[in-house]
């Protein structure tokens, strides 16, 4: 019998492994379906609604409602799937996202990468 090897961490990040994709599979199921405008119209008319019909959990739609993006995370959701929440539906950019992951607001988030040379 094979050793399971360790599960790898990152102080502060949670990793999106098979338990992650398990746990938000309704999630990202949800998000995916934002590649149809009419779905992100329908979604847009009543957030709630829209979740409950793909399943999500009650941290789920929590963190939904509160634009929570790192707990959206924490709770599952696939950055890939989350870009099209954020991107596609909230208008959110990279930056913004950025800027919530690190906890400043967007023009500092701006600042901090000009001052790193990014």
């Amino acid at each position: 019998m094979t050793a399971r090897p360790q599960k790898r961490t990152i102080p502060g990040a949670p990793i999106f492994d098979s338990e992650a994709a398990r746990r938000g599979y309704a999630l990202n199921k949800m998000c995916y379906s934002f590649n149809s405008k009419a779905n992100r119209d329908e979604f847009v008319r009543d957030e709630v609604a829209y979740c409950r019909k793909f399943g999500l959990n009650g941290a789920q739609i929590e963190a939904i409602v509160t634009r929570d993006v790192l707990g959206l995370i924490r709770v599952g959701g696939g950055v890939y799937f989350l870009g099209k929440l954020a991107g596609g539906v909230l208008g959110l950019d990279m930056q913004d996202i950025g800027a919530l992951q690190t906890g400043v607001s967007k023009e500092e988030f701006k600042a901090k990468l000009v001052a790193a040379g990014h």
